[in-house]
């Protein structure tokens, strides 16, 4: 049986149909975003300027695309349909079985669905760990750019200990397979894990202590919810099944989170070692404020702008790290939809079939072009301020 196939407008016409929630979204959030644009502070200020707008638009699109992903794809990234094995862009299925929009790769999945649906693991994977990261790397750089030193001695060892390390072999002891057989992910990310506990126990306990009636609120609704979240992806112990991360998942998400600390914790110490010699701080210091409330209530905030610009970076950087890995099969499973390995598996056939590396390799550079330019614009915005 000889597939058919649709015309290059048609296939370009039928993808953007496909995309239809996105483009909804899209125009909702924006037009919000813009007759609200006075309000919404560092955010609405990224409409001033074209860099910023196009950072917002393609970081916007991709996240949209991840939730509406089910509704895109229009087959399961897994299914597989023999007949189309390595079709061609815009092969139609028999019998009305819908249309390969970009091509089928050596297994026959539909090379689009696999792109749409491995967004929902980047978008995922990378946003988290890296705020993981940010956790990790403020709660230690804050104690140690503020008291010096023998805290800060011990905290910058261990700090630059890690990154001394060569990032690839680190990233491949921790994402082998084998790893998974010894319990270091799992007790990686029991300690990981607890450091948005901690940090908000003590953010809320540092501002709230002279009102009990809200602090115990606060504190057993961080208890409460951070230990249902650490229960269920550290020990996969969830009693609803709700909160849940495959092996594979985690073990990258420790890796990302391993890697990225130091640099954060470096960032964070170096922004505190500035900002505790400003007037404010002395005049909470003669308040009498504590200096874990100092820290977090006077020194965090003012040290915003550049840690977020550092968390778009940090996310591109952890994106490309997921391609990688990804490409070197290692991490996610084989079969994943993830870009990365999506790229690998298309590499093998490229010199006859280059259809089915294009879509993931030009979503993984979109999407870091869009951190990249969103960066650049929360840099501009904050030298501004």
């Amino acid at each position: 049986m000889e597939l058919e196939f649709l015309g290059v407008f048609a296939i370009i016409a039928g993808v953007i149909g496909r995309f239809w929630p996105v483009w909804l979204a899209m125009a909702i959030v924006v037009a919000a975003s813009l007759f609200y644009k006075k309000r919404l502070g560092l955010y609405g200020q990224l409409y001033d300027n074209g860099v910023g707008i196009a950072g917002v638009l393609i970081c916007f699109f991709w996240l949209f695309t991840a939730i509406f992903a089910s509704t895109v794809a229009p087959f399961d990234p897994l299914a597989q349909i023999p007949i189309m094995k390595d079709a061609l862009p815009g092969a139609i299925v028999p019998d009305g079985g819908g249309v390969y929009y970009f091509g089928a790769d050596k297994l026959a999945r539909d090379v689009f669905s696999r792109m749409v649906s491995g967004s929902q693991i980047v978008l995922i994977i990378a946003p988290a760990a890296t705020m993981f990261a940010i956790m990790v790397g403020a709660t230690l750089g804050l104690p140690a750019g503020y008291y010096g030193g023998r805290v800060d001695s011990i905290l910058s060892f261990l700090a630059n200990l890690v990154l001394a390390f060569p990032v690839i072999l680190l990233f491949y002891l921790l994402v082998t397979p084998g790893i998974m057989e010894t319990p270091i992910p799992y007790g990686l990310a029991g300690v990981f894990f607890l450091f948005p506990i901690i940090f908000f126990a003590t953010l809320f306990y540092t501002r709230f202590k002279n009102r009990p009636d809200r602090l115990y609120v606060l504190l057993a609704l961080t208890i409460v919810i951070g230990g249902w979240v650490y229960v269920g992806l550290v020990f996969d112990k969830d009693p609803l099944g709700i909160v849940h991360i495959d092996p594979n998942q985690l073990n990258i998400f420790v890796a990302v989170v391993f890697a990225s600390s130091p640099g954060v914790f470096r960032i964070v110490r170096g922004l505190v070692m500035d900002i505790k010699t400003r007037d404010y701080i002395a005049a909470a210091q003669t308040r009498g404020e504590t200096p874990w409330y100092i820290m977090l209530w006077e020194i965090l905030p003012n040290a915003r702008g550049p840690l977020i610009v550092d968390a778009c970076l940090r996310i591109g950087y952890t994106t490309i790290l997921l391609g990688t890995l990804g490409y070197f099969g290692l991490g996610l499973a084989p079969e994943s939809p993830d870009w990365g390995t999506a790229i690998k598996d298309a590499s093998r056939l490229l010199r006859s079939f280059i259809h089915p590396a294009l879509p993931p390799t030009i979503a993984l550079m979109s999407f870091v072009l869009g951190l990249n330019l969103l960066a650049d614009a929360l840099r501009e915005q904050s030298m501004k301020d």
